[in-house]
Formats: structure tokens, sequence, C-alpha cells
């Protein structure tokens, strides 16, 4: 896994390459500016395209600077830069790659605060203005700079950092910051990238390695990591030879109402695919036809609480579609005093448990609760924004032992250790519904074949975003109904192990 920095760790692993490995910080951004050009001409092939480079005098100016003469050398001829010298200050890194931008048939307009806005008729720009040092919002000059840029609805790409954008302090929805249709990134993507209110400045970001000391960035001070697909490898296991459907647990999952049996047929079917040796599902007795139909590998009980021998199952998966009436409670009430293997809470077993604080408290410790934001909310109390959800996510799993998966396009998981957990898996065209039900059979699957609780968590998430990036990718799917994904997760996961055995 690999370990989130904040933009002064960043800073400081940049101070370190250059001090251990006896390389000049010129010589640090030469290889940061290649590295954005590698990742830019994906953005840019045809190389006759007109491309304007907005540069600061710091060393994100520098950036610009270095990528505006490597562009140059890589056949990108009709280049122009444009400083934005708002102070008399620049740094020495800046002044010498201006001096080396001077070797070229390269031209640098200046212009201060107050300068008229010169025509632009490039259709991409590069924002070279600040880095990631910002630590206020924007004003004067360069906030009516930026303004006037994002007005002309040109394509723009940031180098490191969108200009007037946090990277760690909270997103005001309100800020002026230079909108980016791709970011690309130095080494590690930037907390806020990873946050719904980035979506407003940025469409897309990508992460290049200018080669900074990793050893020295693993053993920061910082609780927060990017999961990697070996990080998965690594948790899954092969099935030996003498394998049955024991070895691989009885999972239970009490979910549907006659109503909403959809949400209890795709987290059962997803909890079957995913692996569990045995699937149980406690549905109402109308829906035993569709689950015939759909899945007839998963047994059922139906309806009947009296009926659940809850010492039998080795994992439990509750919520989906189970709705919040009296029944419902009752049978969360009796899971909550009479079960005692790993479970998974979701949906509505969230919402009756936000309106019942006495029977929240009874969450057993390693037990998974998955909210959207939503719920999150009813759960935990309204919160600003997304860095005050994982204060509060951090806290509570701190100090109930619980495993939180607040659902996200970059879904986040807290531990109990503290460690926060970032998924890198998923798209857009998981946004339709079911697509939680089939998060919660998959969890309830591998507590059922015997992961633990964390282990569970950051493999079920990746696996169900990675399921739905196969189908884009394989088959172009525009849209991810939950039934497509449910048939491609013994796909992901044989893949996932295959790849590793």
């Amino acid at each position: 896994m690999l370990k989130l920095l904040s933009a002064s760790q960043i800073r400081s692993a940049d101070a370190h390459t250059i001090q251990h490995e006896s390389i000049g910080s010129l010589d640090l951004m030469e290889r940061a500016s290649n590295a954005f050009v590698q990742k830019f001409v994906a953005f840019a092939l045809d190389r006759q395209t007109n491309i304007s480079i907005y540069c600061g005098t710091g060393n994100n100016g520098g950036d610009g600077l270095a990528i505006a003469r490597i562009l140059f050398k890589n056949g990108y001829k009709n280049v122009s830069v444009k400083i934005l010298h708002f102070s008399f200050k620049t740094t020495s890194d800046f002044d010498e790659n201006l001096r080396r931008l001077a070797k070229t048939n390269i031209s640098a307009e200046i212009f201060n605060e107050e300068s008229e806005f010169p025509e632009e008729h490039s259709p991409i720009l590069i924002d070279a203005i600040l880095g990631s040092g910002l630590n206020k919002p924007l004003e004067g000059g360069y906030a009516r700079w930026i303004t006037h840029l994002n007005n002309l609805s040109k394509k723009v790409i940031a180098v490191d950092v969108p200009t007037g954008f946090f990277c760690d302090a909270p997103l005001d929805k309100n800020a002026i910051v230079f909108h980016a249709d791709h970011v690309i990134s130095f080494q590690r993507p930037k907390l806020n990238f990873l946050l719904p209110e980035s979506a407003q400045f940025i469409k897309e970001f990508h992460v290049v390695d200018i080669g900074l000391d990793e050893h020295f960035i693993q053993a920061q001070d910082s609780n927060k990591v990017w999961v990697e697909e070996n990080d998965i490898k690594a948790i899954l296991k092969p099935r030996a030879s003498f394998s049955h459907k024991g070895t691989f647990g009885h999972a239970l999952i009490i979910a549907g109402q006659t109503e909403t049996m959809g949400a209890a047929l795709l987290s059962s079917e997803a909890c079957l695919h995913a692996g569990a040796g045995l699937t149980t599902a406690f549905i109402p007795e109308p829906g035993l036809s569709a689950l015939n139909a759909r899945s007839p590998e998963v047994m059922a009980i139906l309806g009947d609480l009296q009926k659940i021998e809850w010492n039998k199952f080795d994992a439990l998966g509750i919520g989906p579609g189970f709705g919040v009436q009296v029944s419902s409670l009752e049978v969360l009430r009796k899971c909550l005093t009479h079960y005692r293997g790993p479970a998974v809470y979701d949906a509505d077993a969230l919402n009756m448990l936000a309106a019942n604080k006495e029977l929240f408290n009874l969450l057993p410790e390693n037990s998974i609760v998955c909210p959207h934001v939503k719920e999150f909310d009813r759960l935990f109390g309204a919160h600003k924004n997304w860095q005050q959800r994982i204060e509060t996510m951090e806290r509570e799993s701190t100090e109930r032992g619980l495993i939180i998966i607040l659902k996200n396009r970059y879904s986040i998981i807290t531990a109990p250790s503290g460690v926060i957990y970032f998924n890198p898996t998923g798209n857009p065209a998981m946004a339709s519904g079911g697509s939680g039900d089939v998060l919660t059979g998959i969890l309830t699957a591998l507590l059922a074949q015997g992961y633990s609780a964390l282990q569970t968590t950051i493999a079920g998430v990746y696996i169900h975003g990675k399921a739905a990036d196969e189908l884009v990718q394989e088959r172009k799917m525009f849209t991810v109904p939950a039934r497509y994904l449910i048939k491609q997760l013994p796909i992901t996961m044989g893949k996932l192990i295959n790849s590793f055995a």
C-alpha cells in the first residue's frame, strides 16, 4: 500500500531525494517535467496543435518553462509561454529554466497583475501558475486572471495541482480555481483529488512517478494509504485441491421485502458469485419463486424469525431493501443479541441503527458498516464537508472498533487501528441502483470464507470496483447494471488469484 502524503510531506520528499541521491533540484525538476510530457502526449497527439503554457514565477512555473522546452524538442512547434509576473520573487530553478527557454524559438510574454488579457487562440492550456504550496484563497491579480481563463472554456492540463486548489485543507465550492480537464500529479495523488468536492474543479487526475525516494515516503507519518492491486492478490487465497462447500462457509443474507425483492436477489446472488460455500437468504414468502428462478443455488428462510439457527452461519449481511418497519427492527434486534459471528450492516440496517442508538451501541467490534453519504450523516450527524466525514470515520472506527466504508468514487475505509484506506477501483458507470447491494453480498461472502473483517473490506471494495472497471474497459459498457457486475465477479477474482499464483 502506498502512503498518501500532505503537500508539505511531498516537498520534504523532494528535499530528501535531492540530498540523498546527489541530484540537483533543477535536475529533479527536469525529471518531473519529462514525466509530465510523457503523459501529456496522450492528450495532444497532434504535434501541430497550438499550446499555451501559463507560468508563475515559482517552481511550478519553472516546471512549465521546462515543459515548454521539452515539448518543443519533441516536435510541438506551436508552443507559447505566458508568464504571470505578479511578484518580484522568483526561484533560482525558474530563472535557470527561463534562460534555457531563451535558447529555443519559444518566446515568453510577461504580464503583470494589471495587464490586459491577451487573445488566446490555443485550444490547449497548460496550468503551471501556482503549485501545491498554496495556503490561502486566490485574490487580486491571480483571481482576476484565473476567472478570465476559466471563461475561455479551453482544454486545461494542470501541472501537479490546479492553480487555486488546496491539496489538504477543506475545499470551498465557491473558491476560484483554474478548472482542469486533466491534472498530471507528481508521485502521489493529493488527498483532495479523492474527495467529491474536487469534481467541480478537476475532471480527471493522473499520477506520474518522478523518482522520489519511496523508502522515505513510506516511512513518513501518515495514516492514509492508497490500496494497490498487489495488496489484494496478497489477501486472496487460491482454492485447495480437497476444498468443498463447507470449506468456504455458510452466509446468511437478510434482505428484501415483497416490493423490494430485487435487493435481496442481488445481494444473495453476489454472495454466491463471490465464493460463499453456501448462501441462505432470509426473505418474505412471496419472493421465493423469484429467488428460485434467478438463483436456485441459494437457500431460503421465508420470513419466520424463529427458523433462523444463528449458530449455523459463518457470516451475516443485513439491510438491503429490508425496510425500517417494526418487524424489520425486531429482526435487527435479534441479530445483535443472538448472532456472534462477523457481519455486514448496510442500507436499511444502517437507517434503523441511526434511529435507534441503543442498538447502534450493540454493534460488536469488527462489524462492517457500509453507508453512502446520506446514510453516513444519518448515522453520525450532519457534516459540512468530506474532510469532516473522514475525521468522524477515524474517530468512530477507533472508539467503537468498527470498520467503516464510506462509499464514494474512491471509497474510503477506516479501521480500528486508525489507518484510512482509499480504494482506487470503480467508475461512474456503476452509478445505478443495486450496486451497493452487490457490495454487501461480496463482503458477506468473503467473511464466510474466513477472511478477517479488514481483509474482507479492503478486498471486497477493490473487487467490486475492479469488476466494473473490467466491464467498462473490455466490453465498453456505458453503464454497468448490478446484474452484469455480479456475473463478472468470479472472473475478476479468478484473474486476481491466478495472476499471483
